[in-house]
């Protein structure tokens, strides 16, 4: 089995490399591409990743190259993992739209539509690659934005899943909370990547008991707490929203916040320096602990568990990704691509049937959909008045004046990146 990862140089890359070689029974790697144009972030994570297979005596043999259509040429999978513009974009995703006092985030609002301006055409254009050399290989998206880069995929008809680690994080999480093993918590995980709802959690899986009353009843005030939301706002809504969800539910304390501190971007920074440096430490054979902080937790569980039923070779039968609606939301398009658990094998995922949702959370979610099928035609055609009309739908802008300054900046902060500006 071969995997290639595109964006192999990214410091998440060790975290990845550590679970392939944990769980090598489930997918079993013969070879490992790692795959960036950054040759000198590549050298050293190549050379952890090797030390790392090394030291869990894990067989697969791992090559680093810039070349991608040399790096994809055989692959029965390949994820991606990049970030077009570097931290440097980030740092500008994160800034620019709090000047017109708007959330700066990276995967959702203005900062959001600017990292899908800025990857769709990348992102098409490797995949497309993929396909010349080898058309039946799996994609494996990890790339924010998750919904929107999936959905540019599909409909480009790539065979594409997207991946997300927040419903890992939650299954990890409440599983803790409960005093059970990770794998007896299924979650009724429902909506669009970086916008969903935990609408109950099951022990034994799809079919099992809901105990989401009797955790958010003894544990409410720990999954407030790290959701950063009031314990009462749990209570009322009865379930849990992801922690994306408070970029709406506490907009302007947010705004306030992220205005009033360094950008999570140059924290980040930091971190990488930090990271590639142990890097390159030679005695350096596993990850190091400094890289839980840097996001991305359970993505390698994640990913190989995905891998690994895409490929036939076992894997969990249900999981949490991103794919087409086909019906499963009844309000959406078949052709939007939503965030729920799965059926998945190696003929692709299939949602899994989805209760009638409170207009709650409906609304909140035909309305992003709405924005993401603006924000996919302003990737795939550019355009000043295609860029508008999405920040003008996106319901984190939803302002005219908002959407026009928002618009100047976006283009101006990444005319380098968008080849109609």
């Amino acid at each position: 089995m071969k995997l290639t990862v595109v964006g192999g140089g990214s410091t998440y890359t060790p975290e990845l490399i550590d679970g392939f070689a944990r769980l090598r029974d489930t997918l079993p790697i013969e070879e490992l591409v790692l795959v960036d144009p950054a040759a000198d972030r590549l050298d050293l994570v190549g050379g952890l990743a090797r030390r790392i297979f090394a030291k869990q005596g894990h067989p697969g043999r791992i090559t680093t190259t810039s070349d991608l259509d040399a790096g994809v040429e055989g692959a029965d999978a390949v994820l991606l993992q990049l970030r077009v513009g570097g931290q440097a974009a980030r740092e500008r995703d994160e800034t620019w739209p709090l000047e017109c006092g708007c959330v700066g985030q990276e995967t959702t609002g203005a900062g959001g539509l600017a990292k899908a301006l800025r990857t769709v055409p990348v992102v098409l254009d490797i995949a497309e690659r993929v396909r010349r050399t080898n058309p039946d290989a799996w994609i494996i998206d990890f790339t924010n934005p998750v919904g929107i880069v999936t959905r540019a995929l599909l409909q480009a008809g790539h065979k594409a899943v997207g991946l997300c680690n927040v419903a890992i994080g939650f299954q990890r999480k409440f599983a803790k909370l409960l005093g059970v093993a990770p794998g007896e918590v299924h979650l009724d995980h429902v909506g669009l990547n970086h916008l969903t709802w935990e609408l109950g959690v099951r022990l034994g899986g799809p079919d099992g008991a809901n105990v989401l009353p009797k955790l958010l009843a003894e544990h409410g005030d720990a999954v407030a707490d790290d959701l950063r939301l009031p314990r009462q706002v749990l209570d009322r809504l009865g379930v849990v929203p992801s922690y994306y969800l408070r970029y709406y539910y506490a907009h302007d304390e947010v705004v306030r916040e992220l205005g009033s501190k360094p950008s999570r971007a140059a924290e980040v920074a930091e971190m990488e320096r930090q990271l590639l440096k142990m890097y390159g430490d030679p005695a350096l054979d596993e990850k190091p602990e400094l890289l839980a902080k840097r996001g991305g937790a359970f993505y390698s569980e994640a990913a190989v568990d995905l891998a690994a039923s895409l490929l036939g070779n076992g894997g969990s039968p249900v999981q949490v990704v991103n794919t087409y609606n086909n019906g499963t939301l009844p309000f959406l398009a078949d052709d939007a691509v939503i965030e729920v658990q799965a059926q998945v094998d190696a003929n692709g995922p299939v949602p899994l049937a989805v209760p009638d949702l409170d207009p709650l959370y409906a609304g909140l979610i035909a309305h992003v959909t709405a924005y993401e099928d603006l924000a996919l035609e302003a990737a795939l055609r550019g355009g000043r008045d295609r860029v508008f009309r999405a920040l003008l739908a996106h319901p984190l802008v939803g302002q005219y004046d908002y959407a026009e300054g928002l618009t100047d900046r976006l283009i101006a902060h990444n005319r380098e990146h968008l080849a109609w500006a």
